[in-house]
């Protein structure tokens, strides 16, 4: 018999005691006060002043609503998720720097995730008005005086885990990691004007484009003669440009020289992108739904670290991937459009 074993009923609940564990709860280090600027940007990526942008946005979705024991506050809620993204680290690595347990940690990404892409409507967005048209136009001008120019457009692989199953592997891409092939549309000062997360890392540049909502919007004159401007993995059309195969006229060599300064512009957000949360370059240690949500949190992050001027890059401790790759399956007897033909005639005329 179980209580045979004790004298009394006194020995019995003692040992039962010694042996069932407490509730604890880990102390909790306030990063933001404790930490000068330099150290704060290095663990969260982000300066403080912008992280005090953020927080009124969303501290209305993470504060709980009924008062909790040990309740964890906002700030500590977005500042566990930030350094999350910039290692790429397990659960329990982010919960014990913060001071939680592994599946609060968890579930804190996750809400303040879902958080951060609420604001994507606000954050990422196509030029609307008239004034915002031309201060785009007038942006990309100034790198290369490429007129009309609207955006510059690639596509970047965010490598993630395995999806497992019957499917998984239609996200390995041609360089042989799982990943989810994203879809930027960058304005001339890196800001994230267009984003697609939700294809596989198999599906090309150009099937994603051919079924994004910006290729609809685009040919429907909602950007008017503005042009976006992408590689050779792109088909040409009249409002997407791209750089000839072959130029052999000064004119064609100069298109091409400043068709490639301007749109390298999407590259290097990329980078910035990147180096800002490494955990785009690392791989996101998630299911593909928390993963698709956490690029799309990230790129709002970045436009606001963009808009306020957050400028300061961390060093390289990861490199990219390298985005100025050889396209395959070109055509390589591109013709020359109408448009184009009318861009490289003005090209010709500036020699």
């Amino acid at each position: 018999n179980f209580f045979e074993i004790f004298d009394d009923d006194d020995d019995m609940l003692r040992d039962l005691a010694n042996n069932i564990r407490g509730y604890s709860v880990k102390e909790r280090e306030d990063h933001f006060n404790n930490c000068n600027e330099t150290e704060f940007f290095n663990r969260f990526r982000l300066k403080k002043n912008t992280v005090l942008i953020i927080l009124p946005q969303i501290e209305h979705l993470l504060v709980h609503e009924t008062p909790r024991y040990h309740e964890i506050d906002p700030r500590t809620q977005l500042l566990l998720t930030l350094r999350f993204y910039a290692t790429g680290n397990f659960y329990i690595s982010v919960g014990d720097f913060i001071g939680v347990h592994k599946t609060t940690a968890g579930r804190i990404i996750k809400r303040v995730t879902e958080a951060l892409v609420s604001l994507c409507p606000e954050y990422i967005r196509m030029p609307q008005t008239e004034q915002e048209k031309r201060g785009v136009i007038m942006d990309f001008f100034s790198l290369a005086q490429f007129r009309g120019v609207c955006g510059a457009i690639d596509c970047t692989h965010i490598s993630i885990l395995s999806p497992g199953g019957e499917n998984s592997e239609f996200f390995r891409n041609r360089k042989g990691y799982f990943s989810l092939n994203v879809q930027v549309v960058s304005d001339a000062r890196n800001n994230i004007m267009d984003i697609v997360a939700r294809w596989p890392g198999s599906c090309h540049d150009s099937h994603i484009f051919s079924n994004s909502r910006i290729k609809a919007r685009i040919e429907g004159g909602e950007f008017g003669d503005a042009v976006l401007l992408g590689d050779s993995g792109y088909p040409l059309r009249n409002y997407l440009m791209t750089p000839l195969i072959n130029p052999i006229t000064r004119a064609e060599q100069m298109y091409n020289r400043c068709h490639i300064s301007t749109r390298s512009v999407v590259e290097r957000t990329f980078g910035i992108w990147k180096r800002r949360f490494p955990i785009l370059s690392l791989g996101i240690r998630a299911k593909i739904p928390l993963a698709q949500r956490i690029i799309i949190a990230t790129a709002v992050l970045q436009n606001i670290a963009v808009q306020q001027r957050d400028e300061y890059i961390p060093p390289d401790e990861y490199e990219d991937e390298g985005n100025f790759e050889i396209n395959e399956n070109i055509d390589q007897l591109q013709n020359i459009n109408v448009v184009q033909q009318q861009y490289i005639h003005y090209f010709g005329t500036l020699l």
